[in-house]
């Protein structure tokens, strides 16, 4: 059993804070299919940006699996800690800090993994957090700058030592992206070193991977990133696996349309009308991806701007006569 702070997780599997991505509706459909975490949106540190509507989007927390956990991102320890305060009084009860993410905009601010090249300020950064609250904070990393300059041990040291609660490693580093295959071996050397929960990140793309990837790095869990894009039930696949040994197998084309179709619904209520098809778009093209037989809708789907021919348009693929032979 996977324990963050006085949180005992169901199961020992998370999915991973994307921005752009997880929001609401997500972290919602993803608990719902059997996810053990879920984590928010990345939230930027800086106060001005608070009121903007893109961050009152991204701290709402109603009717969300406990623990709530929120993913902060900045590269000042004051600001950070600020951040860490104000997302707890709306509701977070997990703080995760953002050192992992590779985007050129967020590491030109040297934040996210732009940070693993500076450990005086993630130290700094880690223990103003800690100190701030009193809700468990995690950290999520790279690991390391480059390929030469993997420091993934030394920093996972320096979070346990400032008292974060839990460590989630990619295995690449911020210049290596999203190119090339993750690396599990500093993940393992990671576990070896420490003694918090460690969660390994990275080309965790189905139940058996996550089991051998656990079983590589001694991890005591993993967290789920792309390969749960137009898949939401994975988490919960991986879930199953890890407890009993056995794969559930992928849900028929009908229930996968059928939980699409309520996804999409509740991303038009989440964002309106306006914003809730164009922000749909993305999902329902992951979904498709999924299905060569789909992939031919996935130009008609974006043109349509109304969320009520969306619905139709999802209604009627699950009516083909041949969907029900498009999963393989």
């Amino acid at each position: 059993m996977l324990q963050i702070g006085p949180y005992k997780l169901s199961n020992p599997v998370a999915l991973a804070p994307m921005a752009g991505v997880t929001d609401l509706p997500l972290r919602q459909l993803c608990a719902r299919l059997g996810a053990g975490l879920v984590v928010s949106e990345m939230v930027n540190a800086n106060p001005r940006l608070r009121d903007t509507a893109k961050t009152r989007l991204r701290t709402r927390h109603d009717a969300e699996i406990e623990p709530r956990s929120v993913q902060i991102a900045g590269n000042d320890p004051l600001q950070m800690a600020a951040a860490a305060r104000y997302n707890v009084a709306l509701g977070a009860q997990i703080i995760d800090i953002n050192m992992g993410c590779p985007a050129k905009k967020v590491c030109r601010k040297a934040a996210g993994s732009a940070l693993l090249a500076d450990e005086a300020l993630v130290q700094a950064i880690l223990e103003a957090v800690v100190a701030a609250v009193a809700v468990p904070v995690t950290l999520k990393i790279r690991t390391g700058s480059t390929p030469v300059a993997r420091n993934g041990v030394s920093i996972a040291r320096i979070a346990e030592d400032a008292g974060i609660a839990a460590l989630a490693v990619h295995g690449r580093t911020r210049a290596c992206a999203f190119r090339g295959d993750a690396e599990y071996d500093t993940i393992a050397a990671i576990v070896a070193a420490t003694d918090f929960p460690v969660l390994a990140n990275g080309d965790i793309d189905s139940a058996e991977k996550a089991e051998a990837v656990m079983r590589y790095t001694g991890a005591a869990g993993v967290m789920i990133g792309r390969a749960a894009q137009g898949r939401p039930w994975l988490c919960g696949q991986i879930a199953t696996r890890l407890a009993t040994g056995f794969t559930p197998p992928e849900p028929d084309i009908g229930q996968q349309l059928a939980t699409l179709h309520a996804h999409i619904s509740a991303l038009h209520v989440f964002y309106g009308e306006f914003m809730g098809p164009r922000i749909a778009r993305k999902h329902v093209g992951w979904f498709l991806q999924q299905h060569p037989g789909l992939v031919e809708c996935r130009q008609a789907f974006n043109s349509l701007t109304d969320s009520c021919a969306q619905l139709r348009m999802i209604e009627q693929l699950n009516m083909r006569d041949s969907a029900k032979d498009l999963a393989a």
